[in-house]
């Protein structure tokens, strides 16, 4: 068993034909069945490369430089993590990796402002890597457009206006990108790159380099999210199948750790609502 293929290309180009509405129920399918899939069609192939080179120098960076952008100088949780630091279910995760956002001010808050507007402020930028900021946020832009176009698709193959989840959305989405490099380190550790887990949003979108590592639990049948030339993996995060009923499924998966001596690259980007969005179960 493998993960479906879904090409999106109808739904960018031409997302109210009637090619588009027959493709809309069949992701909605997908999304019914595994909740995982191969995404292509999507346009960004140049694009993700450009932003592996640039991850790669990022990485080859000192590391004062990288500790210099530390997550938790970040209110809005912003930055590098480094490697080891995260764990799931109490297991640590090998991987190091850099988080960013909608790049923007800092919020001014006052006493009756909610903690969680804190989450909104600027990213943090390496010195060294002058072209990051322009190519990072060019690609969550795109992502961004992606996500819309998916989650329309998604509105329509349920029966609704494709526009039904935009309120939640708008003016715009509290989005994430991860740049996470998986590795063992030298000193020893697990397979566990990050263990077990479900998404916690909307939509997950990750581009994967040649490594490999990826595996999905659909039904209690593990399955390897085999790299795909041009391809993205979508998988759905637990936001979307509560506001569905559990109709949508948000699937079990993890990343093993690459042999000793190799890293695995991931350009993970979740398309999330707004913090202050509040959900009705759909009608």
């Amino acid at each position: 068993m493998s993960l479906p293929i879904f090409d999106i290309s109808t739904l960018r180009l031409a997302p109210y034909s009637p090619q588009a509405r027959q493709q809309a129920e069949r992701l909605r399918e997908i999304c019914h069945a595994q909740g995982f899939c191969y995404l292509t069609g999507h346009g960004l192939e140049e694009k993700a490369e450009a932003v592996f080179t640039m991850m790669k120098q990022f990485f080859a960076l000192p590391r004062a430089d990288r500790l210099a952008l530390d997550i938790n100088n970040s209110p809005a949780f912003r930055g590098y993590t480094v490697l080891g630091d995260e764990r799931t279910k109490g297991a640590r995760d090998w991987r190091d990796q850099m988080d960013f956002s909608l790049d923007m001010p800092a919020p001014h808050l006052g006493p009756q402002d909610p903690d969680w507007l804190k989450l909104r402020g600027p990213n943090q930028w390496p010195d060294a890597l002058p072209a990051m900021k322009p190519l990072i946020n060019a690609w969550l832009a795109d992502m961004y457009e992606i996500g819309k176009t998916v989650l329309s698709a998604l509105s329509m193959g349920l029966g609704l206006e494709a526009d039904y989840f935009d309120p939640y959305f708008t003016p715009r989405g509290d989005d994430r990108l991860k740049l996470i490099r998986y590795r063992v380190p030298e000193d020893g550790g697990t397979e566990q790159g990050v263990g077990w887990h479900h998404d916690t949003g909307f939509l997950t979108f990750i581009v994967q380099d040649e490594i490999g590592g990826l595996q999905v639990d659909i039904d209690g049948q593990i399955i390897d999210a085999v790299p795909m030339k041009g391809a993205m993996i979508m998988n759905l995060g637990e936001m979307l199948q509560v506001a569905t009923g559990g109709y949508l499924r948000a699937t079990p998966h993890r990343v093993k750790s690459p042999p000793p001596g190799r890293e695995r690259l991931s350009i993970a980007y979740f398309f999330n609502p707004k913090l202050e969005a509040r959900f009705a179960p759909i009608p």
